[in-house]
């Protein structure tokens, strides 16, 4: 359905260029990447001063025009300036998936530049918004010490709270779901090969349990395949999961062009003119 959202909005620049209409849409939670996960995620490091390195393979036969040689740009990795944080654009390189899903952004940090090993990584899937994983980017570049944990759990929750998500009644301290019970975040056990220096995070012991990380996903309804997901390994801090939280559940509007089919039926748009 539409419905007038947010009339003070100044309209985007770019909705002047050609190709299909763009709309303010709300809530971000269920507004997709609009096929624009990678670049907005890399123009975001890119501002932020990141180094961007491509491993480019391909095939060139002899007497082959440019245009028909067979190129594969697969691993995309961005570089913070202090080389403390990392993010990988995984998804031409058959990546693990989450949720159903084939992950697309993973971000890790370490604590400091002699160790190669991350002490904590994040994955996210294609169609969570890219709006929300900038966000957590520039937190993350924010601080000096990316791998050094601040505060505890409750700022995640208190993060979604804030912008009207439910406390999951029998995890009050460890779960919240939006509104409409469509989106999710959870403090718990952490899926199979997420990457973290907490020797826990390997333990395969379902007695023994591991360490618990936050995950995130969007179920557009009940029993239908997620829309996107996201996995926190034990030790993101949870400043930064709280950053992501609050931008993933944020009223303010995002622009789109291309909505997700799954929840076309469940937005509010305003024509972005």
């Amino acid at each position: 359905m539409e419905a007038p959202l947010y009339p003070d909005l100044p309209p985007d620049p770019s909705t002047s260029r050609g190709g299909q209409p763009a709309f303010w849409v709300t809530p971000r939670h269920l507004a997709g990447d609009d096929g624009r996960l990678y670049d907005a995620v890399a123009d975001t490091l890119a501002g932020l001063g990141w180094t961007g390195l491509t491993i480019v393979r391909g095939r060139h036969e002899p007497d082959e025009a440019p245009e028909d040689r067979q190129v594969l740009r697969s691993t995309v990795l961005h570089i913070s300036p202090g080389a403390l944080s990392w993010a990988q654009w995984v998804l031409a390189d058959e990546p693990f998936h989450l949720g159903g899903l084939p992950i697309a952004w993973q971000i890790a940090a370490r604590a400091d530049t002699s160790s190669p090993l991350a002490q904590w990584s994040a994955y996210f899937t294609r169609d969570i918004p890219g709006e929300v994983v900038a966000d957590f980017l520039v937190a993350l570049d924010a601080r000096d010490q990316p791998a050094a944990p601040l505060d505890g759990p409750e700022l995640v929750l208190d993060a979604v709270a804030t912008h009207g998500w439910f406390r999951d009644i029998e995890q009050p301290q460890a779960a919240a779901t939006d509104p409409a019970f469509t989106s999710h975040i959870t403090l718990g056990k952490v899926p199979p090969l997420i990457q973290d220096a907490d020797s826990r995070a390997l333990t395969t012991d379902a007695e023994e349990g591991g360490a618990a990380g936050w995950q995130a996903w969007a179920e557009p309804a009940l029993g239908a395949p997620c829309l996107w997901a996201t996995s926190f390994s034990a030790s993101v801090p949870h400043d930064l999961v709280a950053v992501f939280a609050a931008s993933l559940s944020s009223a303010a509007p995002v622009l789109r062009r291309v909505l997700p089919e799954a929840t076309q039926e469940r937005l509010l748009r305003m024509p972005a003119t």
